[in-house]
């Protein structure tokens, strides 16, 4: 038949040969026999030696990629060698893994669609079950942990994300090089122990030679990464800050709307609030009569938008000198303008003058943007699933998207 011919010729191993395919039309499904080439001899699955046949098993089904609608089976007799460091044991056979019914080649196959799509439409495309693409995921995964090569390690962006209910968060770690952005680790919760398993998992010697880090500003977070990064940058996440200095601007914003409509006046802060946290160059026209309107009053909130407006411009210095100036001189006329939700996010700031001024230092050139970015997928993965049940699922998805893992090599490409 012509399918073992090509068989033969691009799923090929030596020692082994396939001699015949039957349709079963029935079934839909098509069988296909492999047998040992006269003289090969098998290798032990515990050491990977040649050892002598010792006996045959009974007939066993590895489920290979399916051709045109119809389920294959590779059929073959497993062969028993009696190895001498590991006695009588089961042969190892190239295509397949253990005791996985499905061929490496239909793992690899099922693992690069399960990237694309979710577990649950690439088994419902290929006829197969859930637990089946989590194998294959899962084989694919660990292959490519076992082989990969961290390298040195030049600049590492530090973030968490909510993962489900009840406040449960991952500790993520990515690398943010040019030419290699790749997730590096995935912790469970947002704790101390949990981010010092990162600097366990990469050693001493490779956390000396990380040069930038991009954090936010919690402190466990802080504290670890000085005490292992002894010669990095810590740049504080940009995003942050302004996230920071946004929510303080909306508790100034909605407690004065409180206060107004509890004194009888006009509520004029009503339905203000992204026009005064969005950026001009984004407002949509109805935003921007609504904020010219706000600007004309004489509030706190609108006190508070022209120091978040003035604030942008610390980002466009290059000098870190010139822009610490700027920072004190904003920072002086804040704790001067009474406003209680601004005077604490510039103690915040105060507290972390150094941290954000490395951003220049850095040149600019490592920022939060990438890990953001990097985020939005990760949450994109875990939407796509509609959630995963445990942490290990979790896991295996992340570093399956993200991870940029090496992957088997096999004789030729099925997708």
């Amino acid at each position: 038949m012509l399918l073992t011919r090509l068989l033969n010729a691009c799923h090929h191993f030596p020692g082994f040969v396939y001699t015949d395919a039957r349709l079963c039309e029935e079934a839909k499904s098509i069988e296909i026999d492999v047998r040992p080439r006269l003289g090969s001899k098998p290798r032990c699955s515990g050491c990977g030696q040649s050892a002598p046949c010792y006996d045959h098993r009974d007939c066993r089904r590895f489920e290979f990629i399916p051709i045109w609608g119809f389920a294959v089976f590779l059929l073959y007799r497993m062969r028993r060698v009696d190895c001498q460091r590991c006695g009588v044991t089961v042969e190892e056979v190239p295509w397949g893994m253990g005791k996985h019914t499905l061929c490496k080649a239909y793992m690899l196959y099922l693992a690069h669609w399960a990237r694309k799509l979710s577990w649950k439409e690439t088994a419902q495309s290929f006829h197969t079950s859930w637990e089946k693409v989590v194998q294959s995921v899962e084989y694919v995964v660990q292959w490519g942990l076992a082989h990969r090569e961290l390298g040195t390690i030049r600049a590492i962006g530090v973030d968490e994300i909510q993962y489900g209910k009840g406040h449960r968060y991952l500790t993520l770690v990515y690398q943010i090089e040019a030419g290699c952005v790749r997730l590096l680790w995935v912790g469970k919760e947002r704790t101390l122990e949990s981010f010092g398993k990162f600097f366990t998992l990469i050693g001493k010697e490779l956390a000396e030679k990380i040069e930038f880090v991009c954090s936010d500003m919690w402190k466990p977070y802080l504290t670890l990464i000085e005490k292992h990064c002894t010669n990095a940058l810590n740049i504080l996440d940009r995003f942050h800050i302004v996230a920071k200095l946004n929510l303080a601007l909306d508790e100034v914003r909605a407690s004065e709307a409180r206060r107004l409509v509890q004194d009888g006046y006009e509520p004029v802060l009503k339905k203000s609030r992204w026009c005064l946290l969005k950026r001009r160059t984004n407002l949509t026209p109805k935003q921007r009569v609504k904020l010219r309107d706000v600007l004309r009053y004489n509030l706190q909130s609108v006190r508070a938008y022209l120091f978040k407006e003035y604030f942008q411009q610390f980002w466009d210095y290059d000098s870190p000198t010139w822009a610490g100036k700027f920072l004190d001189q904003w920072c002086a006329e804040v704790m001067r303008s009474k406003i209680e939700p601004l005077k604490k996010f510039v103690r915040t700031v105060r507290n972390h003058r150094e941290l954000m001024l490395n951003y220049f230092r850095a040149r600019k050139q490592f920022s939060s943007g990438i890990v953001e970015g990097l985020n939005n997928k990760a949450k994109v993965t875990m939407r796509k699933a509609y959630g995963f049940r445990t942490f290990e699922m979790l896991e295996l998805s992340l570093y399956h998207v993200l991870g940029k893992l090496p992957e088997p090599k096999l004789t030729h490409t099925f997708y």
